[in-house]
Formats: C-alpha cells, sequence, structure tokens
C-alpha cells in the first residue's frame, strides 16, 4: 500500500463482501459509479483523485466457495467532514457487477497520529543509542591518561628490539612474558621490568639476562605457555616460575590476578621436577641439527642481502623458488612455503599473512613493529647468526 506523505491526513478502511465472484477493477468501478453525483460536485471521486486530494483505492480480494471478500483502504487529504462524508458513500454501494455486496467502513485513521507515535519511538531509540554511545566513548579519563603514560614507556631492549618495561637494566630482577601486550598489561598495573621473548625461538639476549639477573617466568595458563616455558627452561638460567590461571592470558590479567601468580611463583627446578623434566639442555644430535639449519639460514640470507630478494623452503629446507620482496605477500599465498628468508623488515602484516598460510620460520634482516606473534611461528633476524 502506497500513501502519498505531502497530501495523506487520514486512511479509510473497510472490508467487502460480495456474493459472488469479482475482481479488484470491478469493486473500483462500482464504488466511481455508485458514488457520481451522491455527494455533488465539490466531492466527486475522480475530480478528488485527479486533484491529488484523494489516493488511489486499494483493493485486496480472495475468493472463497463463490463468493468475495476482502479489504479497501483510500487515503484522504480533506478535512474530517469531507473525509466522513466520502466513507459514507462509500458504504452506500450495494452492488459490485452482478453481485449484490456489502462495504463497511471499519476504520478512518488520522495517519498524522500513526506517524507521530512512530516519530516519538524512534526518537526515544536514537537517544538511548547516543547515551549508551556516550557512556562507551567516554570512560574514567583519569585511569585512560595514566595507562597510555604506562604503554608510552614500553621500549625495544637488546639486538633483537624485544619489547621490554624501562626498568630491565635498572632492576636486579626480570620479569620474561610470551609477548608485547604481556609486558603492555604489567607497564598498566605498575610492573616496569618486563621482557617479552616474542616467539618460541628465546633469543640469546633473554638468556644473556638469566645469567645476569634473577630471572622469572611469567607465562600463560595454556598449552602455548607450556611449550614456550619448556624451551625457555631447556637454554636459559630461569629461577622462577610464574603461570597464569588455566585457559587464561598474561595480557588480561587484572591487577590483582597479577600480583597473586607472581606471589606464588614456584623455583625453577621444582617446576621441572613436577613436570619430568631433566636439568641438562638440549640433547647433542638435535643441537647439531639446529647448527646446520641455522648455517643453511644465514648462507641464503647472506646471498639475498642487498638484493630485495626472497628465498622460500619446503619443510625439508630445500628451496622452493626465489622471488622479489615486493612480490612477498602475493607469493606466499601462492606458493605456501615453510621458511621464508628475505631481505628486509618483518611487519605485523607479513606475520598474519605467513601464519595464515602455515610458514613455520621467517628469517630476515629486521623486525619492525610487531604486536603479537603467533606461537607456532618462528622469528630470526640477522642480529641472531652474528
Amino acid at each position: 500500500m502506497s500513501l502519498d506523505p505531502s497530501a495523506a491526513k487520514y486512511l479509510i478502511k473497510g472490508k467487502i463482501m460480495v456474493d459472488g465472484i469479482v475482481d479488484k477493477s470491478d469493486v473500483i468501478g462500482a464504488i466511481f459509479g455508485q458514488t457520481e453525483g451522491l455527494m455533488g460536485e465539490e466531492l466527486d471521486l475522480r475530480d478528488l483523485q485527479k486533484s491529488a486530494r484523494i489516493g488511489r483505492i486499494e483493493v485486496e480480494l480472495k475468493q472463497n466457495q463463490g463468493k468475495s471478500e476482502g479489504e479497501l483502504t483510500l487515503t484522504s487529504a480533506l478535512e474530517k467532514v469531507e473525509t466522513a462524508i466520502i466513507s459514507a458513500a462509500i458504504e452506500s454501494v450495494d452492488r459490485i457487477g452482478p453481485c449484490k455486496a456489502e462495504i463497511k467502513v471499519e476504520k478512518v485513521e488520522d495517519i498524522r497520529i500513526s506517524k507521530r507515535k512512530k516519530l516519538v519511538e524512534r526518537a526515544k531509540e536514537i537517544l538511548q543509542n547516543m547515551i549508551k554511545q556516550s557512556k562507551e566513548e567516554m570512560p574514567d579519563l583519569a585511569e585512560e591518561i595514566k595507562q597510555t603514560i604506562q604503554v608510552e614507556e614500553i621500549s625495544y631492549y637488546g639486538k633483537e628490539r624485544l619489547p621490554a618495561g624501562p626498568n630491565i637494566d635498572k632492576s636486579d630482577a626480570i620479569i620474561i612474558v610470551e609477548g608485547r601486550n604481556d609486558v603492555i598489561n604489567l607497564l598498566k598495573h605498575g610492573i616496569k621490568n618486563a621482557i617479552a621473548v616474542e616467539g618460541t625461538n628465546i633469543p640469546q639476549t633473554i638468556i644473556d639476562l638469566c645469567n645476569e639477573k634473577i630471572a622469572t617466568a611469567f607465562v600463560d595458563g595454556d598449552r602455548g605457555g607450556e611449550l614456550i616455558l619448556r624451551e625457555l627452561l631447556q637454554v636459559a638460567d630461569v629461577d622462577f616460575v610464574a603461570r597464569a590461571p588455566p585457559t587464561r592470558e598474561v595480557e588480561e590479567l587484572t591487577y590483582k590476578l597479577i600480583m597473586k601468580t607472581l606471589k606464588n611463583k614456584i623455583p625453577a627446578d621444582q617446576y621441572m621436577d613436577s613436570m619430568g623434566m631433566k636439568k641438562e639442555k638440549e640433547k647433542e644430535k638435535p643441537k647439531k641439527k639446529l647448527e646446520g639449519e641455522f648455517a643453511l639460514y644465514k648462507k641464503l640470507l647472506e646471498e639475498v642481502k642487498g638484493n630485495h630478494n626472497a628465498v622460500f623452503l619446503d619443510d625439508k629446507n630445500k628451496e622452493i623458488k626465489r622471488v622479489k620482496t615486493e612480490k612477498l605477500i602475493q607469493e606466499i599465498e601462492k606458493e605456501k612455503p615453510n621458511v621464508v628468508i628475505f631481505d628486509g623488515i618483518i611487519t605485523q602484516r607479513l606475520i598474519d599473512n605467513a601464519f595464515g598460510n602455515n610458514v613455520k620460520k621467517i628469517i630476515a634482516t629486521t623486525l619492525g613493529e610487531i604486536t603479537k606473534i603467533p606461537k607456532q611461528l618462528k622469528i630470526l633476524t640477522a642480529s641472531q647468526f652474528e
């Protein structure tokens, strides 16, 4: 049903009952024919429709068992009295086509009142959304400023540029966490001596710090945290172990949970005994194999250095192809290599793309501004081969 928004004031609704089978056109013709001259020239339906003072007569009909029933609607831009006369005239129709009929006007609705109700309801809805949005956009300003200042204190430590708090050098003790977001969360709560390993391949900077300072490993309470902790305990002199509650991540912990977890830390030896781990570091054979991989990666990195090329290796470290670094992301999606070695900066976009295409290792010249490194992805830079 279409209403003329510029003219309609009232909506006439009527019920049609016909003792026979008729069509819509029969109903409309009967109304025009039987009301002609009935209300005077001023209220002739045809003239009123031409001047847009009434709308089209809309009819919906259903036929059942030799009878027709339905509804009609008609919009009016006339005043109340004239609209009431039109309604009464429509009711005067008693035959449609050859059939006896009856039209009963059931309701004359003031369209403006209906529109006003809808307007009020919609205005309430818009206002509620505005209030909700204002609350979401106006957090505690003091807390927001405080946290911003603390996040700005994050630094990058060592030749691997590991995300860290500003007190790594000043403090006699350090807290080793998994990623940059963990460091940020600890900074928010005033802990400034945390440093991130950024992957399961433990950087030499972490190993050196563990030899110099009292080191506490503070990892997530999931499987990934356990794997990083095992690797860390194998290669570094960690003194204490603290783990977030099961399934929880350090980056999401509240101040109270952080303090409680660190307070309940246990000696690294005790943790290793409970997990059935041996104190010895990696066995001789795997170590030689790892050194062999390092030698290969270093050689390939030196080959591509300076010419902006990338090398793709399969899961057996066999070369797949070489590509230009500007086409690196497209070629990764196409070839899906196991290892990517290239001359350039590792970005977050590259890490996300590589992880999505099952790349296991990325070796490059330097590491850029990174927010998250998946636990399944190893990152190596040129400084680690020096």
